[in-house]
């Protein structure tokens, strides 16, 4: 069963309510790319009227996450995924509609042979930027991903 950014979203409601409550949407899902989008609101500002840095993290977070559990489903293996490490960089004050944009699903696909074939753990680092809706970039954030086949 293929990943959609309507099952994505529904799975948020339920067991991830901060991210749903946020505003956080999955738009687009496809084989090595994934975009989120989320609206500077009430909810998710922070005291200088702009974005809380933490839901911009979630977001971008979730452009990466998604492809990693959308591989590690198509593998039909038990495959344990985990965020080891990340930094960000904050380069515009993030007011409006703000997109996340993946492009590096391609290097999941290495580190999942790998684990499977060894059975060892295997890390990746992915980039998420986030742009305004005049296409300026307002943040980007980098994720070390491990992951590891249950055996």
């Amino acid at each position: 069963m293929k990943l959609t950014p309507s099952k994505i979203n529904t799975f948020n409601l339920f067991k991830l309510p901060s991210v749903f409550f946020t505003g956080i949407r999955v738009k687009t899902i496809e084989d090595n790319s994934c975009t989120v989008r989320v609206k500077h609101r009430w909810i998710n500002q922070n005291p200088f009227k702009s974005m809380f840095w933490a839901v911009q993290g979630m977001a971008a977070e979730l452009s990466t996450g998604a492809l990693v559990l959308g591989k590690i489903r198509e593998s039909g293996k038990q495959v344990s995924m985990l965020v080891t490490n990340n930094n960000a960089s904050f380069t515009k004050k993030a007011t409006g509609r703000i997109v996340f944009t993946c492009v590096d699903g391609h290097l999941i696909d290495a580190a999942l042979k790998k684990s499977i074939e060894t059975g060892d753990g295997q890390s990746f680092w992915m980039q998420s930027i986030g742009t305004n809706q005049d296409g300026i970039v307002v943040s980007s954030f980098n994720f070390e991903w491990s992951v590891r086949v249950k055996r």
